[in-house]
């Protein structure tokens, strides 16, 4: 007994065994080229313009709805906005909780801050989305189908350069998609103004993104670049499977399916492009994502005034996957525009 108890003391006064360096102590003896150095200093940027540019959301928000008397939104129109900005809460604390993971992860310093930036920005945008949507009556609940297989995918992945793509290019683009056009739109005063410092936000995030995925993509072998690639398609598919579970809701709310599509993947794409020219390589992945949005787009919305047909949809759909439909064209001639001009990631073509 004195014995046990005398090993057990010795125990504890030892510690744990080490099992190898965890402090990552080489974190600074990476070698970079001149584009990765831009790069670490646009990240250091992201978390110091994160420092001063912090909002108080309790106090904002209070201010917004003192301001504008209440939240003022047609009956008619809550519930569809309910049911939009859930996903939008929701898709928030997963941000959260990637962007966490990302600063335990990551080990170059500046990407790591820049990621920490962004936990404390989400946790921000959580809870304020959050007291929004109470003023409206929400409960919170499971979200549908698409939605919700779009959060747990991110969640999910095998690799931090698909959580990074997945949240910072994917979702962080379509979030900032739906506040330009619910404030464009003015829907609501209070969401309409509160969403302007979303946006700022927002579009940090994306840069971190931007700045940081190419020296994971630089590391994969080509088997697990193919395999990003496909994930990513399919996460464009099912971004799309999202829109229609809430085609009801987008247009109760005065917004039409492809033009959020269209101004979404504009903003998607623009971020790849961004990546592949920091890289300074050529795989044609926006050439067949674009592909594979305008086939999806010509099955499930028709441009008014075509036929109605299931056969003509199956066979436009068909052109857009073989060839350079105008609609590819179009969306490569405005990412061309956008590229020229300069255009920061997440914002739109002028």
């Amino acid at each position: 007994m004195v014995l046990r108890t005398a090993r057990r003391l010795a125990r504890t006064l030892r510690g744990p065994r080490s099992q190898g360096t965890v402090v990552p102590y080489d974190m600074f003896e990476a070698l970079r080229t001149d584009q990765e150095v831009r790069s670490a200093r646009k990240m250091e940027g992201i978390y110091h313009k994160g420092q001063d540019k912090a909002w108080d959301g309790k106090k904002l928000l209070a201010e917004l709805v003192e301001k504008h008397g209440g939240v003022q939104l047609d009956p008619e129109k809550v519930e569809p906005l309910k049911r939009m900005f859930a996903v939008i809460f929701w898709g928030e604390l997963a941000a959260w909780k990637v962007s966490a993971e990302l600063a335990l992860e990551i080990e170059p310093l500046e990407a790591k801050m820049a990621a920490s930036s962004q936990a404390f920005d989400e946790a921000r945008h959580f809870y304020v989305m959050h007291d929004y949507l109470s003023l409206l009556g929400y409960e919170p609940e499971e979200l549908p189908p698409a939605g919700n297989r779009i959060l747990n995918e991110i969640l999910q992945a095998d690799s931090l350069a698909k959580k990074l793509v997945g949240m910072q290019l994917m979702v962080e683009p379509i979030a900032l998609t739906l506040f330009q056009l619910v404030r464009e739109n003015n829907l609501e005063p209070v969401l309409s103004e509160l969403l302007s410092y979303y946006e700022r936000d927002e579009a940090r995030h994306i840069a971190l993104g931007v700045n940081y995925l190419p020296q994971l993509i630089k590391k994969m072998s080509p088997p697990e670049l193919v395999d990003f690639y496909i994930w990513q398609i399919r996460m464009f598919m099912i971004e799309l499977d999202g829109v229609r579970e809430m085609e009801e809701d987008f247009r109760a709310l005065d917004i039409e399916p492809r033009q959020a599509i269209r101004l979404g993947q504009t903003k998607q794409l623009h971020a790849g492009r961004l990546v592949m020219r920091q890289m300074n390589i050529k795989i044609p992945v926006e050439e067949i994502f674009t592909r594979a949005m305008e086939a999806r787009m010509a099955l499930d919305w028709p441009v008014e005034g075509e036929p109605d047909e299931r056969l003509f949809r199956w066979r436009k759909a068909a052109s857009a996957l073989l060839h350079n439909s105008p609609g590819t064209r179009k969306v490569q001639e405005t990412l061309d525009r956008m590229i020229a001009q300069g255009i920061r990631p997440g914002a739109s073509a002028a």
